[in-house]
C-alpha cells in the first residue's frame, strides 16, 4: 500500500467512531428541516478549515438547503464526493450510537452517516495536497430517502472527472473489496382506484369495490415480476390503502408498488399493461418517482485496477439493486463509483450497524480511488 494512503486512512479511522457518534446522535428523517440543519452543522464542524461552505436549494420542496463543501486547488482534476444525511427512521424510533463488540449500532449508521464520516475524512486529507486537484466538492443532501422529483445538482457537477459516492460498502463473496459500478433504475408506481360506495350488508352490489380493483391491479403488477428476464424487472406491490368502515363498500384507495429494472423504459411497459378499470372501478396509474439506472462498468475498469495497485489488494466492481444519488450524476460524470462507505447492515431497521474495523479499510479504499482519479 502506498504510504500516504496508509497514513491518511489511519488519521481518518482514529476519529471516525467519535465523529459517527456525533452524526448519529442527530435524528434527521427526510423532510425534517431542523434535523437536517443539525446534521449539516456537524458536517461543517468536521470539514477542513480550507473548505468553502455553500448552501444550495434541495431537490425536494419544504426541505433544508443542501450542503456543498468545496476545496480549491492548484491542479486541474475535479472530483465530487457524494452523500446524504437523511434517514427513514422517525424521531420516535431514533437510536443513538451504541457499541456492541465490533459493531457500532444506531439509526443511519450505514445508510449513510458512516459514509459521510469517511467522505469528510477524505476531504480533510485532500486539503493537505491542493496541488493534486483543481476542485474537490463534497455534496451532502437531505432528501435522498424520499425524493420523488429530479435531482437539482446534476448541472452543477456535469463534466467533473469523477464522482465518488459513500453509500454503504461491501465485499465480494471471496472477501475482496467491492464498490458499486452498476445500479438498477427504480420507480414508485402509484395506482388510484375510483369506485362507488354502498352498504356492504344491505346492497353491496350497488357499489364498485375499490379494494377488490386494487387487489386485481396488484396481481397484474406482480405478474410482470421477472428478475431473471432480459430487463431484470422486479415488480413488487408494497402498500395498499382502501376503506373507511367495516360495513361500507370502499369507494377509493391507493396502491404503491416498487419497480426495479435495468432501464427506466421498462416501467412504461408495466404502466401500459394495467387495466383502465375493473368491475366498474376506474384505475389511475402514474410513477411517483423515476430514478435512473447506472452502468459505469466500462469507464471505471481502468481506475479500479489502478486503485487496486495503489491499495495493494484488488477492488472489484459490483452491482446493487438499491437506488442512490450516484445514478443521477453517472449520465454526466462517466467515472462514477458508489459504495465507498463502511461495511455494515440492517439499513432502514432498528438494528442498523457498521463494523468499526471497516472504517480503516474502507478509508484506504476511498483514498486509493481518489489517488487514481487524480492522476
Amino acid at each position: 500500500m502506498e504510504p500516504w494512503i496508509a497514513a491518511g486512512a489511519e488519521r481518518i479511522a482514529a476519529r471516525a467512531a467519535q465523529e459517527l457518534e456525533r452524526f448519529v446522535a442527530v435524528s434527521s428523517p427526510s423532510g425534517d428541516v431542523a434535523g437536517a440543519e443539525a446534521a449539516f452543522e456537524v458536517a461543517i464542524s468536521l470539514a477542513p478549515v480550507e473548505a468553502r461552505v455553500e448552501r444550495a436549494p434541495c431537490s425536494s420542496p419544504a426541505h433544508a438547503d443542501d450542503l456543498i463543501l468545496t476545496l480549491a486547488g492548484t491542479g486541474s482534476a475535479r472530483i465530487v464526493l457524494l452523500g446524504h444525511v437523511d434517514t427513514v427512521i422517525s424521531h420516535e424510533d431514533h437510536r443513538p450510537l451504541e457499541r456492541d463488540g465490533g459493531r457500532l449500532t444506531g439509526s443511519g449508521a450505514v445508510d449513510m452517516k458512516g459514509g459521510d464520516v469517511l467522505a469528510l475524512g477524505v476531504l480533510r486529507e485532500l486539503a493537505r495536497m491542493p496541488e493534486r486537484f483543481g476542485e474537490v466538492a463534497l455534496l451532502l443532501v437531505c432528501d435522498e430517502e424520499w425524493r420523488a422529483g429530479d435531482f437539482a445538482h446534476t448541472d452543477r457537477f456535469a463534466g467533473y472527472d469523477a464522482c465518488l459516492c459513500f453509500e454503504g460498502g461491501e465485499l465480494t463473496p471471496d472477501g475482496e473489496e467491492a464498490v458499486v459500478v452498476r445500479r438498477k433504475a427504480a420507480g414508485t408506481l402509484r395506482i388510484l382506484a375510483h369506485g362507488r360506495s354502498a352498504h356492504s350488508g344491505a346492497n353491496p352490489d350497488l357499489g364498485a369495490n375499490a379494494l377488490l380493483a386494487l387487489a386485481a391491479a396488484a396481481q397484474a403488477v406482480a405478474s410482470r415480476h421477472d428478475p431473471g428476464g432480459s430487463a431484470h424487472l422486479t415488480a413488487v406491490p408494497t402498500v395498499v390503502r382502501s376503506g373507511d368502515a367495516f360495513n361500507v363498500v370502499p369507494s377509493a384507495g391507493e396502491l404503491l408498488c416498487d419497480l426495479r429494472a435495468d432501464a427506466l423504459e421498462t416501467f412504461d411497459d408495466v404502466l401500459g399493461s394495467l387495466p383502465a378499470s375493473v368491475d366498474g372501478v376506474r384505475l389511475e396509474a402514474d410513477l411517483l418517482r423515476r430514478w435512473p439506472g447506472m452502468d459505469a462498468r466500462g469507464p471505471t475498469a481502468a481506475l479500479l485496477a489502478a486503485a487496486g495497485e495503489r491499495l495493494g489488494r484488488p477492488i472489484r466492481g459490483t452491482d446493487r439493486g438499491g437506488a442512490s444519488d450516484a445514478s443521477y450524476l453517472a449520465p454526466v460524470i462517466a467515472v462514477t463509483i458508489d459504495g465507498l462507505g463502511p461495511l455494515g447492515g440492517g439499513a432502514h431497521t432498528p438494528q442498523e450497524y457498521i463494523l468499526e474495523s471497516s472504517l480503516r479499510t474502507r478509508a484506504e479504499v476511498a483514498l486509493a480511488l481518489v489517488d487514481a482519479a487524480l492522476d
